[in-house]
C-alpha cells in the first residue's frame, strides 16, 4: 500500500523523483543532480554529530525525568514529549541519511524512502505542535493561576495527544496520494516531493506550509509576547529585581524564537522555491543546508527548553555528582493588605506567577504626634491593592 504511489513506472523525464538504479534497487534522482564525493563526506559529518548529540541529549532528558519525581510536573510532560519526538527522529531516521551520505546515493529502496519521508514528516510536526502548546499552556498559566492536580494532568495529556494526532492528519495524505514522499535534494535524504508543480501537490505543500510551520509560530509569538506583557507590567510595580527576571526571560523567549526560525524556516522558504520557482532553481547544495538545519532542532530543542531550565539543571548536577538535586525558592510574594489571604500559585518550572486578591485595605493608624488634620488624612480609606508578582526560575 505505502508502495503503489510511487511505483517505477512514474519516472520519467518530467517527474523524476523515482528512478531505479542498477539491480540493487538503489534510488537516484536525474533531476536532482548530485554532491560532489567531499560535499557528501561533509553531510555526512554534519549528520553524525547532529544524530549523536541529539540522542544524547534527549535520551538524557528522559533519564532525569524518569529518575527524579520532582521533575514529573504537568507542563514537563510537554517537555518529554518534545524530547521523545526529537529523540525518534535521531533513531528512526538520522542513521539512515548518515548511511546514504557516505555512500552517495540512498540504500534501503523505495519503501525505506517512503518510510523515511513519512517518519520525519510525522516526527517533525509533532516536536513543531508541542512547542506550541507549551507556549500556549505557559500562556493559559499566567491567565488563569491555579494549583497543579488531576485536572492539569488531563489537559496536558490532551494536549500530546493533539500534537499526534494533528502531526497524522498532515504526514498521511502523501501515503494516499495527496502528495507524495520521495528523494529530496541530492537524493540521500527522503521528504514530501516538492518539485511536482501539479495542483495535488502544490495545495498540499502550501497547507502544510500554513497550518505546520506559519499557524504554530504564531501560536508561540502570541503567548510569549503576552507573557512577556504580564512581566513587564509587574516589573512596573517592583522595578529592582522583576525588571531583572524580566530581561531574563525576555532572553529565553528571545532564543526560542530564534532558533525556531533558524531551524524551520530556511527550510519552508526551501520548499517553497522548489515548488513555486522554475526547475533547477533549488540546487542540491542549497537544499541540503536548510535540510541539516531543520534536523539541528533536535539537539536545540533539549538545550533551551530543558536545560536552560534550573529545575532540569539542579537535577542534571545531581546525577553527575551522585546526589540529592538542591532545592531553589519557588516564589515569594508581596501584598498590601489588611486581612490574611491565600495567594493562588501556579508554576511552570520557569515562571511562577502568584495573584493576591483581597477586599478592603487597611488604615493607618493614628499616630498621638500628629495633629489632627494629619490624623483625618491618614484614616482615608486608599484604594485596594492587588499584586501580582512573577518569579522566573530558569
Amino acid at each position: 500500500m505505502i508502495v503503489s504511489n510511487v511505483s517505477l513506472s512514474s519516472c520519467s523525464k518530467a517527474d523524476s523523483a523515482w528512478c531505479a538504479g542498477g539491480s540493487e534497487g538503489h534510488l537516484e534522482t536525474t533531476s536532482h543532480g548530485t554532491l560532489s564525493p567531499t560535499g557528501h563526506l561533509v553531510v555526512a559529518v554534519c549528520l553524525g554529530f547532529i544524530g549523536a548529540f541529539g540522542f544524547f541529549n534527549n535520551l538524557l532528558v528522559l533519564v532525569l525525568f524518569c529518575r527524579y519525581k520532582m521533575l514529573r510536573s504537568p507542563i514537563n510532560l510537554l517537555l518529554m514529549n518534545i524530547s521523545v519526538s526529537d529523540l525518534l527522529v535521531c533513531v528512526v531516521g538520522t542513521p539512515f541519511s548518515f548511511a546514504a551520505s557516505t555512500q552517495g546515493r540512498w540504500l534501503i529502496g523505495q519503501a525505506g524512502c517512503v518510510w523515511y519521508g513519512f517518519a520525519n514528516t510525522l516526527f517533525g510536526i509533532v516536536s513543531l505542535i508541542s512547542l506550541a502548546v507549551l507556549s500556549y499552556e505557559r500562556y493559559c498559566t499566567m491567565m488563569t493561576p491555579a494549583e497543579a492536580d488531576a485536572t492539569n494532568y488531563r489537559k496536558i495529556g490532551a494536549g500530546i495527544g493533539l500534537s499526534w494526532a494533528y502531526s497524522l492528519v498532515w504526514s498521511v495524505p502523501p501515503l494516499f496520494g495527496w502528495s507524495r514522499y520521495g528523494p529530496e535534494g541530492p537524493g540521500t535524504t527522503c521528504s514530501v516531493n516538492w518539485t511536482a508543480k501539479s495542483a495535488n501537490n502544490i495545495s498540499y505543500i502550501i497547507c502544510l506550509f500554513i497550518f505546520c510551520l506559519i499557524l504554530p509560530f504564531m501560536v508561540i509569538v502570541y503567548s510569549y509576547g503576552k507573557l512577556l506583557h504580564a512581566i513587564k507590567q509587574v516589573s512596573g510595580i517592583n522595578t529592582a529585581v522583576s525588571r531583572k527576571r524580566e530581561h531574563r526571560v525576555l532572553a529565553m523567549v528571545i532564543t526560542m524564537v530564534i532558533c525556531y526560525l533558524l531551524c524551520w524556516l530556511p527550510y519552508g522558504v526551501m520548499a517553497l522555491l522548489a515548488t513555486f520557482g522554475r526547475p533547477g532553481l533549488i540546487t542540491p547544495e542549497a537544499s541540503i543546508i536548510p535540510s541539516l538545519l531543520a534536523k539541528t532542532s533536535t539537539v536545540i530543542n533539549p538545550v533551551i527548553y530543558i536545560f536552560m531550565n534550573k529545575q532540569f539543571y539542579r537535577c542534571f548536577l545531581a546525577l553527575l555528582l551522585c546526589e540529592a538535586p538542591q532545592r531553589g525558592s519557588s516564589f515569594k510574594s508581596s501584598s498590601k493588605v489588611n486581612r490574611p489571604f491565600r495567594p493562588v500559585r501556579r508554576t511552570d518550572n520557569n515562571l511562577t506567577f502568584v495573584v493576591a486578591s483581597v477586599g478592603r485595605p487597611t488604615t493607618c493608624p493614628a499616630n498621638p504626634t500628629n495633629s489632627a488634620e494629619d490624623q483625618a488624612s491618614s484614616d482615608t480609606p486608599k484604594p485596594v491593592a492587588v499584586s501580582l508578582v512573577a518569579h522566573y526560575n530558569g
